[in-house]
């Protein structure tokens, strides 16, 4: 685990008792936190385990069906408070929540590399996404804008206004633990807003340090209503609860396929709205222009950072036929030297695996490809030199027909699909050849292939870049991808419009009650 002149790391679980003393989280908090309220939860009991070597960081119980209808109430009678406040004034909460998340950053990044296995430099890079969020809704803040818009009626104003929505649930996933809520909520409060979260059970104690913080600055103000924000720790159950709420008119959930198709029908039945930001099977073409250093490396972080774990993760590698041995060969070299163990030891590049479910699916995926004519390169499972208890492995590149079936499944894993094409409209065609549409790019120094990428016979992925690899989005633009990915759109741009709902609004200021097309509808 260590070398010989290292010495020993603490072990994890004191190492995150006293973080998340630090960051104000009670000794006895559970999986359910009411505002400033803390408990235990009614519901099963829960052990949190490192992934880094299987450790209990800690042990709580599960918030309750009841604990549930609890938090969606109170955030129901604090949205009829909040959504009077003026905007910039709410602004102001979340900007103090950016300010105690800047002064905790590495207590929480310390947690995400404890229940996560990030290596900390990702770790505190998805905490500065929360800081870099807050500073983006504090701006937004000040501009949730309408439209005026020309009416055809003489002395009408024709406008747009947008208004609070109400409470919204926010459903994340163990990859992203903190920064995916931050997405949601940031906007959220700004917009008016109560957040119900509802973390991942492998990644609850990020969630408990992030609202603790959020007690904090609730604290330095005197508009932040009770029950604005609270926390419920649960399984499948406890998702469905708020997908099923008639006073939840917003699910933002962040996961898998299966889990968002339940969430997309539990609301829709009611007629809700659903947010979604579920499975990515992205792909990267090489050209024959390009750079291929840069392409290595572009590859090799998307398909390698955080154990190949994020949605945008790389998944797919396209080279065309003139460039693709030599592409093979420098991946091939790279992939040798990826330090893969524990990530709180230097030089570390590759955590385990968030557990050994997660390994026995990258192993059956293989074993797959294999069957499906595909060559393995790496894969194999880690056991020397890393902490026992843990789930690592080497990263895949596959060589690989493009039209194996295994190649249109996305596995949660460091798994790399390496095929060939020959013109740019075969390698479209299959980029855009699954269920799946996150994120893509294209590794080319011609402007004509790089525009044709982006254009509208391109990437039918929501985000498409150009000589980037498919991982590391900003958050200034809006995030979410199309098809099985569910159409989501979250973070930057206009996603603040997803929290708040849309008023068109006629006002006459003449003496006449002209209509609309022309029509007349006199009384004789």
């Amino acid at each position: 685990m260590n070398g010989a002149n290292e010495p020993a790391l603490e072990s994890a679980p004191s190492v995150a008792a006293r973080a998340l003393e630090r960051l104000g989280v009670p000794t006895a908090a559970g999986g359910f936190a009411l505002g400033s309220r803390f408990a235990s939860g009614r519901g099963p009991a829960l052990a949190v385990r490192s992934p880094i070597d299987g450790s209990t960081l800690r042990e709580l119980c599960t918030a309750s069906p009841a604990e549930v209808d609890e938090a969606i109430q109170a955030g129901e009678r604090a949205f009829r408070a909040w959504r009077d406040v003026p905007a910039p004034h709410r602004g102001e909460f979340v900007r103090r929540l950016g300010e105690l998340l800047r002064r905790h950053r590495d207590d929480l990044a310390t947690l995400v590399t404890l229940e996560v296995g990030k290596i900390p430099q990702e770790a505190r890079g998805e905490v500065q996404e929360m800081i870099d969020m807050a500073d983006f809704a504090v701006g937004s803040s000040r501009q949730l804008c309408g439209l005026t818009i020309a009416s055809e009626r003489g002395r009408h104003r024709l406008s747009e206004q947008w208004h609070p929505l109400g409470t919204v649930g926010v459903i994340t996933a163990f990859n992203f633990p903190v920064a995916v809520w931050a997405w949601n909520a940031a906007l959220a409060f700004v917009c008016g807003d109560a957040v119900v979260w509802k973390p991942s059970e492998k990644a609850p104690l990020t969630a408990l340090g992030c609202h603790a913080l959020a007690v904090r600055a609730a604290s330095e103000l005197d508009d932040v209503p009770e029950g604005l924000f609270s926390l419920v720790v649960g399984g499948p159950d406890v998702g469905q609860g708020l997908a099923r709420s008639p006073q939840v008119p917003l699910v933002s959930a962040t996961g898998s396929v299966r889990m968002g198709r339940a969430v997309a029908v539990a609301t829709a039945e009611r007629l809700g709205r659903s947010l979604l930001e579920l499975g990515g099977n992205n792909a990267v073409i090489v050209a024959p222009s390009a750079r291929l250093e840069l392409a290595v490396r572009a590859a090799v972080f998307a398909a390698v950072g955080t154990a190949g774990q994020r949605c945008t993760s790389l998944r797919r590698l396209i080279a065309h036929e003139r460039v693709a041995d030599e592409l093979l060969s420098r991946l091939l070299r790279a992939y040798e030297r990826v330090p893969v163990g524990d990530p709180r030891v230097p030089g570390t590049l590759m955590g385990p695996l968030i557990d050994h479910g997660a390994l026995d699916a990258m192993q059956r995926a293989l074993a797959t490809a294999r069957e499906q004519g595909g060559r393995v390169h790496g894969g194999q499972i880690v056991t020397s030199g890393v902490p026992a208890g843990g789930a690592y492995v080497r990263p895949a590149l596959v060589e690989i027909d493009a039209s194996a079936p295994i190649v249109a499944q996305e596995t949660f894993a460091p798994i790399l699909y390496f095929s060939r094409y020959a013109t740019l409209e075969e390698a479209i065609a299959l980029q855009n050849g699954v269920p799946q549409g996150l994120a893509s790019a294209i590794i080319t120094d011609d402007l004509r292939e790089a525009e044709r990428f982006c254009g509208p016979s391109g990437s039918d992925c929501g985000i498409a870049n150009v000589n980037i690899g498919t991982s590391g989005a900003e958050i200034g633009g809006a995030f979410g991808g199309e098809k099985e990915t569910g159409g989501g759109r979250e973070s930057g741009s206009d996603a603040w419009k997803n929290y708040m709902r849309r008023a068109t609004n006629t006002v006459n200021y003449g003496d006449d009650l002209p209509l609309a097309q022309g029509v007349r509808f006199e009384l004789d």
